[in-house]
């Protein structure tokens, strides 16, 4: 299975993509898309022009986006908010099922720790990857989301369930489970029970 892991951004848009091959993960690509800045109409259609354009060259699977926070800021809210819609509509035009990640969850899957550090994310991504530096940590942030996807796949697969699929308008080619499906789910007899 092909994992394109996206960080929403407005300035910034990381992207990487991973080969899940049963329990091994390998490196395909990673990037920053860099939005210019414009009116904001302008910068969506740059983000949803750019994504669109990731997506056709990765040929994944699934696509895995991470979950909006609320910031103090409303307004830096509202604008991330913006972007990530962008996004989601770029992943769904390109035909691909999307799975969404609370940024806890990607820290909790990735280093072990829901309050880690961009340059923990970083440093751990690497070594999961065995990459032979530090990717940028807009990068390292969607492969992050890449792995977190991929564990969640595996934890399925060990406990002997079918996942359900990711929303979005593709058939579902990789078993995806949302981060609304994956919250509080507990295992009983190796199912899944909500």
């Amino acid at each position: 299975m092909r994992i394109l892991g996206i960080d929403p951004g407005l300035n910034r848009t990381g992207y990487g993509v991973l080969q899940m091959q049963g329990q091994r993960l390998h490196y395909e690509a990673s990037g920053t898309i860099r939005v210019p800045r414009g009116t904001l109409p302008e910068r969506l259609k740059v983000l949803f022009d750019s994504v669109s354009e990731v997506a056709r060259q990765a040929r994944a699977d699934v696509a895995v986006v991470e979950i909006v926070f609320v910031n103090v800021n409303p307004q830096s809210t509202l604008l991330l908010g913006q972007a990530r819609g962008a996004v989601i509509a770029a992943l769904v035009a390109a035909g691909l099922p999307v799975a969404e990640y609370s940024a806890l969850q990607l820290k909790k899957a990735v280093v072990g720790w829901g309050r880690a550090s961009k340059a923990q994310m970083q440093d751990m991504v690497m070594r999961l990857l065995a990459l032979p530096g530090q990717p940028g940590p807009d990068a390292a942030d969607a492969l992050g989301l890449a792995i977190c996807h991929a564990h969640a796949q595996q934890s399925c697969a060990a406990l002997g369930a079918t996942a359900p699929a990711a929303r979005g308008v593709a058939p579902n080619r990789g078993g995806a489970l949302s981060a609304a499906q994956l919250r509080g789910m507990r295992s009983r007899g190796g199912r899944l029970i909500g």
